[in-house]
């Protein structure tokens, strides 16, 4: 026989008025944490891209991006140890953190599209013309730094 006196319609509005209560009394703002979530992904980004900037000033090379041939010296040190690419890193953790700023998951595709924009026309021909220009030094470079992170 069983023990239940209750029928499990009444058992289940019963608890969906439990968390009813609990939602109602227990509100978590999220706002605060995605504000939060944004500004560190910005300030990562523009930490990225400031080292990147600092690391080619101190090795004084070019930091155009549209004159790689133009490279004095491969930078392979600083946060260059990390990523071969830090400044185009640092801006896709400055466009993550706008879309988290924006709350939209589809905002985000706005990264996957810059990194792979990036990739395909900016970051493919860099690596052409610098192995022309330091041969298996950034050859070996690359086998031991991954192009983003």
């Amino acid at each position: 026989m069983l023990n239940n006196k209750i029928p499990p319609v009444i058992v289940v509005l019963f608890f969906a008025g439990i968390m009813a209560l609990i939602a109602h009394y227990s509100v978590i703002d999220f706002t605060v944490f995605v504000a939060y979530l944004a500004a560190s992904l910005v300030i990562i980004g523009c930490a990225s891209c400031v080292a990147g900037v600092v690391s080619f000033k101190l090795a004084k090379t070019t930091v155009n991006p549209n004159k790689p041939e133009q490279a004095s010296k491969l930078v392979t040190s600083g946060i260059y140890r990390i990523s071969r690419n830090p400044m185009y890193l640092g801006f896709a953790f400055i466009l993550a953190g706008w879309g988290v700023w924006l709350s939209s998951v589809w905002a985000m595709l706005g990264v996957i599209g810059f990194i792979g924009y990036l990739t395909l026309f900016q970051i493919m021909p860099e690596e052409r013309a610098l192995t022309k220009l330091f041969g298996d030094e950034f050859t070996i470079y690359k086998a031991r730094v991954r192009r983003w992170l």
